[in-house]
């Protein structure tokens, strides 16, 4: 009988570890290719991932009453996430995320030129990258994890890299793990894209309301092609200053040089401790609502946009469309143009080695 307990208890325990992932056809692409949609359900949140992008579709948690809403933008159907080419809407980017400078870097000698698709830059992998990809995927304990095979050239970058991408939800939290590995010497840096707006109604709420804290002492400031001057400077005295809780809108007008190139805030701050190391990236703050989100990671910077080129675009079938600051993005990556900077922490990978990263979002609320 011992053996007959001992089944049922691993039977118990993987329906238990499962039990909290489902899965459903969203769509398909104008190839036929079926898009899935699953949902991952823990203690006091539901993230729902889609393969088109390995993007998050929503994320629903409780507000200080209890009431569980989203608080990611996004669309009601896949129609307007393949119609929109812009807002990277809740998608895994790359290769490269973020920006690189004319979209040219060099590994042992060798200059690539990989696609321009932000005026004269780089971004997100450049017209057809990670976020408009079909991402293949398996179920695991308490999450999903995504693959993705990028050929050697794909986009013009060298090597053949294999991404796997875990999302697990657990205690309020939804969990991200990043795993990357190459056959040639390449650049790489993943990230989330998701746009954060915690009041669970974008449509009335912009993030300007809410509050930010970035622990962070500097940051890296940009050209006029957003692209970083190499300098990392101090944020005191400066609108850049989040080291304690502030409202995102109270400076996001100010006479500042960075601000007026960006329209708001689009700018990578340096995380306190060492690349690797689990560190808190930003704390953000809805006084409406009592959410509290709580970003932790192991990588060296944090990418905050207050969300500045959304202009209320429709896109799509129904026509869904958001407006400017309706949401903000906390990207946790390597920073913009590494490739060409050799000062910043590297984002080469080589033969024989596995990147890892972790990031989690953490949900709570406060009175």
């Amino acid at each position: 009988m011992r053996w007959l307990k001992v089944m049922l208890l691993s039977m118990v325990t993987t329906m238990a570890a499962h039990g909290v992932v489902s899965k459903t056809a969203l769509g398909k692409m104008p190839d036929g290719t079926v898009i899935d949609l699953y949902t991952l359900k823990g203690d006091g949140i539901e993230a729902s991932i889609m393969t088109y992008g390995a993007r998050i579709i929503s994320i629903k948690t409780a507000d200080r009453n209890g009431i569980s809403e989203n608080v990611v933008l996004g669309y009601n159907n896949l129609d307007a996430y393949l119609a929109d080419k812009t807002t990277y809407f809740g998608a895994i980017v790359g290769r490269y995320g973020n920006r690189i400078a004319l979209g040219k870097f060099s590994i042992d000698g060798h200059q690539y030129q990989v696609p321009v698709n932000n005026n004269a830059n780089s971004l997100h992998g450049g017209p057809m990258g990670f976020d408009k990809l079909v991402w293949q995927a398996h179920e695991v304990a308490n999450g999903v994890e995504m693959t993705l095979v990028s050929k050697d050239g794909d986009m013009g970058y060298p090597g053949t890299l294999t991404a796997h991408v875990r999302y697990t939800v657990q205690h309020q939290a939804l969990r991200i793990d990043y795993n990357v590995s190459t056959d040639k010497p390449t650049v790489v840096n993943l990230t989330n894209h998701a746009y954060f707006n915690l009041s669970g109604d974008p449509k009335k709420n912009t993030i300007l309301n809410e509050e930010i804290e970035i622990p962070a002492d500097k940051y890296t400031p940009v050209d006029s092609g957003l692209i970083p001057t190499g300098e990392l400077a101090s944020v005191e005295g400066t609108p850049f200053d989040f080291r304690k809780l502030m409202t995102i809108g109270d400076r996001i007008n100010n006479n500042n040089a960075q601000l007026k190139i960006a329209g708001g805030y689009d700018h990578n701050w340096v995380l306190r401790g060492s690349n690797g190391e689990m560190k808190t990236a930003a704390r953000l703050y809805d006084p409406k609502s009592g959410r509290v989100l709580t970003v932790t990671t192991t990588e060296p910077g944090v990418q905050f946009y207050s969300g500045n080129f959304l202009d209320g675009a429709k896109f799509g079938k129904a026509g869904e469309g958001h407006a400017k600051n309706s949401g903000l993005c906390l990207e946790t990556q390597h920073f913009p143009d590494s490739p060409n900077r050799p000062s910043f922490p590297s984002t080469l990978l080589k033969p024989g080695e596995n990147r890892r990263s972790t990031t989690i979002f953490t949900f709570s609320t406060q009175k």
